[in-house]
């Protein structure tokens, strides 16, 4: 079967466009290392966003106090802050919710 527009549309929707969730997500499992979050994506979520989207989205999820950057030697890891935590779950719930009404 050929994939439609509107299925295209909703899985870039549910993916590269909601990229900060996947990355919470990850974050929440373990500390991460922004270079392979790419990798790690693909592995898990089936699907692989650029490196500079990533480290956008990191740039942004740390201003918004979700994350924490720590450097360690020449590299950055990130981990989930408690306010990163509850932005994840009421995500999660909102996931939840809209894919039951369907």
């Amino acid at each position: 079967m050929q994939e439609t527009r509107p299925l295209r549309r909703l899985r870039r929707h549910l993916s590269i466009e909601n990229l900060w969730l996947y990355i919470l997500s990850l974050i929440k499992r373990e500390e991460c290392y922004a270079y392979t979050l790419p990798e790690q994506i693909e592995k898990e979520y089936g699907f692989k966003p650029s490196r500079v989207m990533v480290y956008i989205v990191l740039h942004m999820l740390e201003g918004e106090g979700l994350i924490r950057g720590e450097q360690k030697e020449r590299r950055k890891y990130y981990t989930l802050t408690e306010k990163g935590d509850e932005t994840l779950k009421e995500a999660k719930k909102e996931m939840k919710r809209l894919s039951e009404k369907l």
